[in-house]
């Protein structure tokens, strides 16, 4: 089995910043991504930004130019580095892995909040 372990959410301005960690444990082979999801009151659970095992990255383009995301492979932790942060991203965040070669496996972490104030 795998766990997936959030930190980092929390109350913030606009215009502040917050730094998301999630560290994967457990029995973890080969990983294909690691990303972050969010979803807010009402709304469906929307991808916020992917890292691949090669290191590439895809974001959502409500967030591009201000979050970042990037991966300690040694660490099998991926972070979310989230600047000028508005109240629309206000949401719970989830920690998302998916490992496996012919058959997936995806993994989800417990979730954390961000609250952005105006």
């Amino acid at each position: 089995q795998v766990q997936l372990v959030e930190s980092g959410g929390g109350l913030v301005q606009a215009g502040g910043s917050l730094r998301l960690s999630c560290a994967a444990s457990g029995r973890i082979f080969i990983i294909k991504t690691m990303g972050w999801y969010r979803q807010a009151p009402g709304k469906q659970r929307e991808l916020v930004a992917l890292i691949t095992n090669r290191g590439s990255t895809n974001y959502a383009d409500s967030v591009k130019g201000r979050f970042t995301i990037s991966r300690d492979n040694a660490k099998n932790t991926v972070y979310l580095q989230m600047d000028s942060l508005k109240p629309e991203d206000t949401a719970v965040y989830y920690c998302n892995l998916r490992m496996g070669l012919t058959i997936e496996h995806e993994y989800w972490g417990q979730g954390t909040q961000v609250t952005v104030s105006s």
